[in-house]
């Protein structure tokens, strides 16, 4: 804790008073809600997510061959799915996304940084969405590169961007960064995980510039706040 030093003038009064200190006034009801909506934690989260109003028209497939059993449902200002966690490394070349760790490697992303170059699937935290199709169009929820998503395994909570696109018919991809933070293997040859993931992600939000992360995490947090308490900030979207 900080202390403010006291000015000559001050000091001579605080001698002068009475010794008995004044009565410490209890916590307003304003100061004690704030400190509640300080922090999200994924209990907070998972909360909100439990029943699925699905969005989808259909399921998708975590893996090719794999059944098709996810949906895609919406919530008050996000929608979200619950899947395994591929990864994605592609994007910029880095010691651990290149073609020689990854055997199904792109040099692009299906979103660009704000100077032109692709994503850096090892440096920032992002997931990715299925290609527009007869199950799920994005755009339709307001869901584009930068948008901002809450990603939620084992008490963990963490925030990221939209950053790429996959095929239309499975879900459930982040990037090497995003595994990672969340304690999930990064390794695109056998990593992620087989179960666990809840994605959330806020429609009508976007991150700019997309690289952007610790705006990621700052939007994140707000709209999560929002999201668990039901409120709408005065400092909007």
């Amino acid at each position: 804790m900080r202390f403010h030093s006291l000015t000559l003038a001050a000091a001579s009064a605080a001698l002068l008073a009475p010794t008995m200190p004044p009565p410490t006034p209890p916590p307003t009801l304003e100061g004690a809600t704030a400190h509640r909506e300080a922090d999200v934690s994924a209990a907070d989260l998972l909360s909100k997510v439990r029943e699925c109003a699905a969005v989808s028209r259909g399921r998708y497939r975590s893996d090719s061959g794999a059944p098709a059993t996810i949906q895609v449902c919406g919530a008050r200002d996000a929608v979200f799915w619950k899947a395994d966690m591929d990864i994605d490394c592609d994007g910029r070349r880095t010691r651990h996304c290149n073609r020689r760790t990854d055997p199904y490697f792109s040099a692009a992303t299906a979103y660009q940084q704000s100077d032109g170059r692709y994503l850096s699937a090892e440096r920032l935290p992002y997931i990715v969405v299925p290609a527009p199709s007869r199950l799920w169009n994005p755009l339709d929820h307001g869901i584009r590169g930068g948008s901002v998503a809450a990603v939620v395994y084992e008490g963990r909570v963490r925030y990221a961007v939209v950053g790429d696109v996959g095929p239309d018919d499975m879900i459930g991809e982040a990037s090497y960064a995003a595994a990672e933070a969340l304690g999930i293997s990064p390794d695109p040859h056998g990593g992620g995980t087989a179960s666990g993931v809840t994605y959330i992600v806020f429609t009508d939000t976007r991150v700019k510039p997309i690289e952007d992360h610790a705006a990621a995490v700052a939007t994140g947090e707000r709209l999560a706040r929002e999201f668990v308490h039901g409120k709408r900030y005065l400092h909007g979207k």
